[in-house]
């Protein structure tokens, strides 16, 4: 069974989408770590958890969908 299905959501991020919020999110973290940027770099923890869960709730009030194999379209 897939894990949209267990948590009740579709994704709605796509492949490339995903690595690159991935890598974003894990950047912004290790400046923000070595104090090259402000605390603002923590925030990068948004894009890391969209990029992991495949589930954007902005995407998904605008009705953005960039997942290849979507099971819905708003």
């Amino acid at each position: 069974m897939r894990m949209s299905k267990l948590l009740g959501s579709s994704y709605n991020v796509g492949h490339v989408d995903r690595l690159l919020r991935i890598i974003l999110g894990i950047a912004l973290m290790a400046l923000a770590d070595l104090n090259w940027i402000g605390p603002w770099g923590w925030l990068g923890v948004i894009p890391l958890f969209t990029g992991v869960l495949r589930y954007c709730p902005l995407y998904a009030l605008l009705g953005i969908n960039t997942y290849r194999n979507a099971d819905y379209v708003e």
